[in-house]
């Protein structure tokens, strides 16, 4: 089996349940052809560095699997058709894997995100306490370069 990273851009106007719609069909696309998701990022919206179908945000989701080829010539062939999906990319990551290494991998992420959700609960206790009245802001100052560079005047 081969490593894949899909990045897929649909229309920002998109409801959460068609975006959801859309990540489910591409999961089973993969999973019924025997590939094995190692994980699904939702991005966000963010702002296209160009428009792309009179389309100036775009919706930004990451699906990161492991299977043949096949498996991606049929997700790409499904995100043409697709009008809601503006632009997709396909990349190979190097090495083979198996599915045991990419479940060692999925459950090694799963603990990091639990142990992330435990500390920010825990510093979200201590953040709601004030900050005692005698701390001052800390100031920082930059050093300017040694070295001036001469700037032309103007009409020169």
């Amino acid at each position: 089996m081969k490593r894949y990273e899909v990045i897929v851009i649909v229309k920002s106007d998109l409801t959460e349940e068609d975006i959801t719609a859309l990540i489910e069909r591409c999961q089973a696309i993969i999973t019924d052809r025997k590939g094995v998701i190692a994980k699904v990022d939702k991005w966000g919206k963010r702002r296209l560095a160009y428009e792309i179908n009179k389309q100036k945000d775009g919706f930004y989701f990451l699906v990161d699997f492991a299977g043949d080829g096949p498996i991606v010539t049929e997700l790409e062939r499904n995100f043409k058709i697709d009008d809601r999906i503006l632009k997709f990319m396909t990349v190979k990551k190097e090495g083979a894997t198996t599915r045991e290494t990419i479940d060692a991998e999925f459950a090694a992420t799963e603990v990091k995100r639990t142990q992330i959700r435990i500390e920010s609960n825990n510093s979200g206790a201590i953040r709601e306490e004030k900050p005692s009245s005698d701390t001052k802001p800390q100031r920082i100052s930059f050093k300017k370069p040694d070295t001036k560079e001469e700037i032309p005047a103007k009409g020169e």
